[in-house]
């Protein structure tokens, strides 16, 4: 059960910074509703414009002022052109974000229920999970619960203070993993790397090392270095073909190579 809801808690934090990391869909409505608002503002003086230049034509009797009212008419048109196609910008934006969310989450389900065939499958690891003290298992589910409530700053705090107060224990790996994965809840990227490479050097043979290398590849491509976190899904593919985390690693490939071409 433990193993279960931290994973599910894990993933749900993986997907919140990832779709973040993409496109920050929320702030794009945001944009949006304002942009509306001053569309609908643009429409309103318009109208008044025309109303203005009508009456002004009505009594206009030469040719100059008549070009220099119909430029007025043209430039009007053309702002609210442009407000259009930032609305429409806007609109595919927040809609391939949520698509986007809903492969994450497809993709973090199918993860999830393969996990737990293979532990329902495999009962002589189930002796192992006994080797965790009850001591253990409270701070590290205390810690755990930070990550439910979205207090990421304490989930740090309380995950490290785990690790130096069960510095051998077999959750070790999976406490350092939502230490990197509570500061991409923060949105602090480079600590969120930093904790993950620390996780990869102290326990390369975790079965949490695959995924704190595609938390590390989704924070190079949140900070804009595609390059990089491209470099650490073929590292991850090599180092860890099996893995779960690779079928997404060939995914974001694949993706990044179809934004190429």
């Amino acid at each position: 059960m433990l193993g279960r809801l931290a994973l599910l808690v894990g993933c749900a934090v993986a997907f919140n910074a990832a779709a973040q990391g993409l496109f920050d869909d929320n702030e794009a409505r945001r944009r949006v509703e304002v942009l509306r608002q001053e569309f609908t503002e643009s429409q309103r003086q318009v109208a008044e414009q025309l109303k203005k230049i009508e009456a002004a034509l009505a009594g206009a009797s030469d040719r100059s002022a008549l070009i220099q009212l119909a430029t007025q008419v043209e430039n009007l048109n053309n702002e609210l052109a442009r407000m259009r196609g930032q609305l429409e910008v806007l609109g595919n934006q927040v809609e391939t974000a949520d698509r986007r969310q809903k492969d994450l989450y497809l993709d973090i389900d199918t993860r999830l229920r393969k996990l737990e065939q293979t532990r329902e499958s495999a009962a002589p690891a189930a002796p192992a999970q006994a080797e965790v003290s009850e001591a253990e298992t409270r701070a590290y589910q205390a810690a755990l619960d930070q990550f439910k409530l979205g207090n990421y700053a304490l989930a740090v705090s309380a995950m490290q203070g785990f690790l130096v107060t069960y510095p051998n224990s077999k959750l070790a790996p999976n406490a350092q993993y939502w230490v990197g994965m509570a500061h991409s809840g923060q949105r602090d990227y480079k600590s969120a790397i930093a904790a993950q490479r620390k996780l990869l050097a102290a326990w390369p043979d975790s079965e949490k090392a695959p995924d704190a290398m595609l938390s590390i590849a989704s924070s190079q491509e949140t900070m804009g270095d595609r390059k990089a976190s491209q470099r650490t899904l073929e590292e991850l593919l090599a180092k860890y073909p099996k893995s779960s985390a690779a079928a997404s690693a060939k995914q974001r490939l694949a993706a990044f190579s179809k934004s190429k071409g």
